[in-house]
């Protein structure tokens, strides 16, 4: 059974409609449904409302002439439909202007007969059919070239100017813009929801800075794909793009044609992958007359899929490489610690075995002194080893992002005071310990636990690297909204050329020698500031010493939310 064709006829002669219909119905090699029209003004209202695939017309109609009408039908619509002019005498101009107004056939009432109305019903419907299947394969053949240069890149910028750059050449336009989505990070469910930010990526043709409608924009994306709302990533509305066509409302009167880039993503909660959108693909003609056509919309639909295949392909192949320089620097970290503990481990362990076999097997021989310094040996090593332990603890628990910060407000001064007292003690007699207070240091907020391992590892590090003994000096300085904690010391220094990666776990100085030490005090140094919000800085010249500068906020933005 063929299909049903639908006809508009346009006509203000109810007897005209009654004959077309006749006719029409008996055509054996075809079936009808007819919509009928005894205006102008309602047969522009019918193609607008209703599906049709050719139309009948008249051309005397009460209110406008069948030219008129094929001038306004081609106003109206992205897409002009195959149309039959009838007249009641025949006229070479007016069928000749008609032709030229895009009319397929042009027939006189009065020499009308069925076969010949049904005859060129048929062949205008056919052949209106044919162009539309021919003008779609010849979209997807031009949509697969571009698709094909797409796709011989994976760097993302090219791959958007070739986009640009093609999209521009297919449609003849005067610029196209691709734009990158951000959504909104409001995780507040009881705010309300604010549009994304789009960032232009990508522009070939005329400049169009500041006149593009942004806030049209993201109205189409708002109302159409809620997700970019904010960042919890929800199903977009459409599965597949949408395009639309905008007006400017600014003085040129520009010409949008737009379509989102949606990327397929699979959320934490569904195994199925939904669309997200990447960004949008926007046409701009520097004119509002300008009028899209169905097929080059489609064009523009069909090659906005195959530039998110690719977009998310090259952020694929990023992922990739990052991914995997982010294994490197984890295997280089881990081949480092296996190196540091071995190390480490195995000079205090060999002490304690050497000083725990000696007592095993000649206590009874050795005086209680020496018993006493074997004792002390296994005691200050086994120290050795849980510093490390402890040190790796603290570094895992930062690199994870475990740490935990809770400043209070205390007499920062006393603290130090304190802390260097407690380093008197363990320190020999060749070491002077100095404590220098400039300025206001009251009004701080910090980490007590955190600001602890900030200074014991500068101390320590001080005086364990003056081999030669000296003074180490610590000076506090304050004023209104900073304090500043200076450790210098007149130890062996630190190379110039290795200061800049001081602040990295396993980092140790080349001319340490066989001074004990893990490489990861002044990463927990740097790690422990950072929290603060504040900064620290090196400075140090071989065989002359070195000061570490801490500088930190008496109040960072993050206390204010435990006051």
């Amino acid at each position: 059974m063929s299909t049903v064709w639908t006809l508009l006829i346009t006509d203000d002669c109810q007897e005209d409609r009654e004959v077309y219909r006749e006719y029409l119905s008996s055509d054996p090699d075809q079936s009808y449904q007819f919509i009928e029209a005894g205006s102008a003004e309602v047969g522009l209202a019918l193609c607008q409302n209703q599906h049709c695939d050719a139309i009948l017309l008249d051309f005397h109609l009460p209110d406008m002439t069948g030219l008129e009408f094929l001038d306004e039908l081609k106003q109206q619509s992205d897409t002009f439909l195959p149309v039959i002019m009838l007249t009641g005498q025949g006229d070479e101009r007016v069928a000749v202007q008609a032709m030229k107004r895009g009319v397929q056939d042009y027939l006189i009432k009065q020499d009308l007969e069925p076969d010949v109305l049904q005859l060129t019903v048929r062949n205008v419907i056919q052949k209106s059919h044919l162009q539309h299947q021919f003008s779609q394969q010849q979209g997807r053949h031009l949509t697969a070239e571009v698709a094909l240069r797409l796709h011989r890149s994976l760097d993302l910028e090219q791959i958007l100017q070739t986009a640009v750059t093609e999209v521009q050449h297919l449609l003849e336009c005067d610029r196209v813009v691709v734009y990158q989505v951000t959504p909104t990070h409001n995780t507040d469910l009881g705010r309300e929801a604010v549009a994304p930010t789009l960032t232009k990526r990508c522009q070939t043709g005329l400049s169009g800075e500041g006149h593009e409608p942004i806030p049209q924009f993201l109205s189409f994306l708002t109302e159409n794909y809620p997700s970019t709302l904010n960042s919890r990533q929800t199903a977009a509305t459409h599965e597949t793009g949408e395009a639309t066509i905008l007006v400017s409302q600014n003085r040129k009167k520009e010409t949008y044609l737009l379509t989102p880039i949606l990327i397929q993503s699979s959320t934490p909660d569904s195994q199925h992958p939904t669309p997200d959108v990447w960004g949008l693909l926007v046409v701009c003609q520097n004119s509002s007359k300008r009028q899209w056509q169905t097929d080059e919309v489609s064009f523009l639909k069909d090659l906005a899929s195959q530039l998110a295949i690719a977009v998310q392909q090259s952020e694929q192949l990023t992922q990739a490489i990052e991914a995997l320089e982010t294994e490197k620097q984890l295997n280089g970290v881990r081949s480092q610690l296996v190196t540091t503990v071995s190390h480490e481990y195995r000079s205090p362990l060999a002490a304690i075995l050497a000083a725990a076999s000696t007592l095993k097997l000649h206590s009874n021989k050795l005086p209680e002194s020496q018993q006493q310094q074997f004792l002390q040996m296994i005691e200050v090593k086994a120290r050795q080893m849980t510093q490390l332990v402890d040190d790796l603890l603290v570094i895992e628990t930062f690199e994870a992002g475990k740490a935990n910060f809770a400043p209070m407000p205390f007499e920062l001064l006393q603290f130090i005071s304190d802390l260097i007292e407690e380093q008197r003690q363990t320190i020999s007699d060749r070491h002077e310990l100095i404590f220098k207070i400039t300025g206001n240091t009251k009004g701080f907020w910090g980490d007590q636990q955190l600001l602890r391992l900030i200074l014991v590892n500068l101390l320590s590090n001080a005086i364990k690297y003056s081999t030669d003994g000296g003074e180490i000096e610590v000076h506090l300085t304050g004023n209104e909204t900073h304090v500043v904690i200076e450790v210098k010391d007149e130890g062996i220094g630190i190379p110039a050329q290795e200061q800049s990666q001081l602040f990295q776990s396993f980092s140790r100085g080349s001319n340490v020698g066989t001074i004990p030490g893990t490489g990861l005090g002044l990463a927990i140094v740097k790690a422990c500031v950072d929290l603060h919000g504040g900064k620290v800085a090196v400075e140090s010249k071989e065989e002359k010493g070195t000061q570490f500068t801490i500088c930190l906020p008496k109040r960072s933005s993050s206390d204010f939310r435990f006051s």
